[in-house]
This record gives C-alpha cells, structure tokens and sequence, in this order.
C-alpha cells in the first residue's frame, strides 16, 4: 500500500511508519546539532532548551503528517508553534528561531534518505523536508510578528495609562513601575507639550516622531486624548530650538510646551500647565508655536489658574515690593504715562534718567521689560494679581 506524498512519487505506508517511529530520535539529533553548532543556544536553560526540544518533535511528527496531506501545511506548521511555551519568543529571537530552523533541516537532509525504501522515495523525502523546513520558517515568522503585535498592543495600552496618569496626577509608584516597562528611566526629567491630534494617518506621524525622539536619545510617551494629544518627552531639552522637531506630530493650532520638572514622578506639573497654557491661549492670537506655558501666565491668570497666579505674585509683585527706589510706583507711573519716559517723570517729580535708571532694574529683577508690549502685559496683570492676593491676606 502507498500514500501519494508531497512529490510525483508515492511513499509506501512503511516508510511514513518508520519516519513517526524515528521522529524522536529525528527532533533529539537536531537539538544536539544545535547545541553543537550556537554557543548561545548552550547558554540556555535547561528548560527553555527542552521547550525547542518540543517545537522540533512537534515538527517532525506534523512532517509525517503533512507528507500524507500537504494541504494541511500552514496549519500544520502553526500548530508546531502552538505546543511551545508561551515565552518562546522572548528568548529566541527571529533570527534565532530561522538559525534552528536551518539546523532541523539539515539533519533531516541527512537522516531521512536511510529511512526511504528506494531512490524514489529518497528523492521525494529529500524535496518534502526542504520545502517544509520552508513552511516552518514561515510559520515562525508568523508567529513572531503576531507576538510583536501582541507586544506593540499591549505597549500602546499601557502607554496610554501613564500618559493618562500624568494627565490626572497619579500616584507615583504605579506611574514610574508602568513607564519603567515602557523603558523609560524615571530619574530622567521630564517635559508635556499638548495641542491638537493630527487630522490625518496619526499612527505614521506619531512612529516618526517616536523615531525622532529614540535619535536624540530620548525617551517619549504619546497619547491621544479625544481632541488634543499629549507628548511626555523623557530628557532635558538641550536648545530653546529642540522642541520644534516636536511640533510636526500636532495638527493644526497652538502647541503649548510644559515646564521641564526633574523627574517623571513629576510630569504632572508640567501636564498641568501645558493644559492650562492650551486653555488660556486663545487670549493670544499671535503666540509663537510651539509657545510655555511659562509665557502664558496672564492670560492663564485671567482664565482663573491659581498656580500662574502664585507665580506672576513670585516673579512679579513680590520682589519688585521688596525692593527699594520706589519700583512699583515708578512701574504704575509709566503705564499711566502711556509708557512716555517724559511724561513718567513728570508724574513722580524725578529726572527723566531716575525713570530709565528705575526700569532697568525692574527689568533686572524679573526678566520683563517695561517697554516691550508683551512684557508690559506681564507686569501689569502681575501687579494686579499681586494687590489681589496681598488683599485677600495670601502675603
């Protein structure tokens, strides 16, 4: 009795006998060879090395199989992979796996003429294994890449999480576990820019700018949150310029850059002011982009941010009353004088050079120019916001 086989020839019932008889002794030489030929695979467990034990007997009995059925290959060789540990792929790589694979064949290529009956068959065995060795190959890519889309699925989740954790303000320890399986190093500072998700193939915008990140030696987390999306850059900026490569992953709009804090554990007060940076910055049409939040601070006063308020009092109203020389009453003079150095003067009964001396350094002590526009907006609701709190009792 014959069995028509995977070739123009028939193998005889005997044959495909002595082949499941010999498929132990077939998957144990193979692993040998293994162990002979990669230091690597020497290196191994003794449990992880009987898991490929398992793979390749699996294999050798589905060839015994398949030789009956050669339509059942691709099933076939995807149930071999099925019967390993589920941690396979963690420890033996792609290239790993095909390195066996190529072993496998090799003693079959050796070991299987002796159990065909005639040159027929022997030429029949010979082009089966090699064209199965193929279909395991293939298998075992298959499977690699539905364990890297299995990874690359769970990653995404659990990136999701800790972008949402810092958006909310979680507790540190479950925020740092979870970004350190992401490979973030949590020690590392860390900076939130938000604005708007990109209208169109976000998936592809997004891979490049993880890309752009990973050559700067950075690490990001991105997450989509209905209409904005959220960058937590891993890493001190090196350059007032170096956010912008970030940009390109927003879309349209305003992009608002959070203040770089130390570590993770304390993105959040960056993701806070980011947030009400995007909030407020409707106030300023003609914001740079990507604008901080830190040059946000009046408007998010203006939009009720008690934290943008604490700070125009620190970096506004609080050393400039401190200070001697009559700072605040020379600054509410040149705002009333319509920001005219003459007409300042006149109003305090001061040479015109006391007024330039005075502003200097107001300038000095809080980094704000009296006479720049912008910077002028800054003092004056900085000042508001001070004689508010100061009447209130805040200090």
């Amino acid at each position: 009795m014959t069995i028509q086989a995977a070739g123009p020839h028939p193998l005889s019932v005997s044959t495909l006998r002595r082949l499941a008889r010999a498929s132990g002794g077939l998957a144990t030489a193979s692993v040998a060879e293994m162990e002979r030929r990669y230091p690597w695979f020497r290196r191994l467990s003794a449990d992880q090395r009987a898991g490929v034990l398992l793979v390749t007997q699996a294999s050798v009995a589905n060839f015994v199989e398949w030789l009956k059925d050669p339509q059942h290959s691709i099933k076939l060789t995807i149930d071999a992979f099925r019967t390993a540990p589920r941690d396979l792929t963690h420890w033996v790589s792609l290239r790993q796996t095909v390195e066996l694979v190529r072993v496998a064949a090799l003693v079959f290529e050796q070991q299987l003429p002796d159990l065909a009956a005639d040159d027929a068959e022997r030429t029949v065995l010979t082009e089966a294994s090699l064209r199965y060795s193929r279909e395991v190959a293939f298998a075992a890519a298959s499977t690699y890449a539905g364990a890297a889309e299995a990874r690359g699925a769970w990653d995404a989740r659990l990136e999701a999480l800790v972008v949402d954790g810092i958006m909310r303000g979680d507790g540190e320890e479950s925020l740092l576990s979870r970004a350190a399986a992401l490979g973030l190093e949590p020690a590392a500072p860390a900076t939130v820019l938000v604005g708007n998700p990109p209208p169109e193939e976000p998936p592809e915008v997004l891979a490049d700018i993880r890309g752009s990140a990973i050559r700067t030696g950075r690490g990001m987390l991105v997450g989509v949150q209905g209409s904005r999306l959220v960058l937590v850059v891993s890493g001190r900026p090196g350059s007032p310029e170096d956010p912008h490569w970030m940009i390109d992953a927003f879309g349209e709009g305003p992009v608002v850059i959070g203040p770089t804090v130390p570590s993770l554990a304390e993105a959040h007060r960056s993701a806070a002011d980011a947030l009400s940076g995007l909030r407020a910055v409707a106030a300023w049409p003609t914001a740079p982009r990507p604008v901080p939040a830190a040059e946000l601070l009046p408007e998010r006063a203006l939009a009720g941010d008690p934290e943008a308020e604490r700070l125009l009092v620190d970096q506004v109203m609080r050393p400039l009353a401190a200070a001697s020389g009559g700072l605040v009453e020379t600054l509410d003079a040149f705002f009333d004088a319509g920001g005219v150095l003459e007409a300042c003067a006149r109003r305090l009964f001061v040479h015109p050079n006391t007024v330039r001396y005075r502003l200097r350094r107001i300038a000095d002590i809080t980094g704000r120019v009296p006479g720049d526009p912008r910077d002028g907006l800054v003092l004056r609701v900085g000042m508001a916001v001070g004689r508010l709190a100061r009447s209130r009792g805040l200090w």
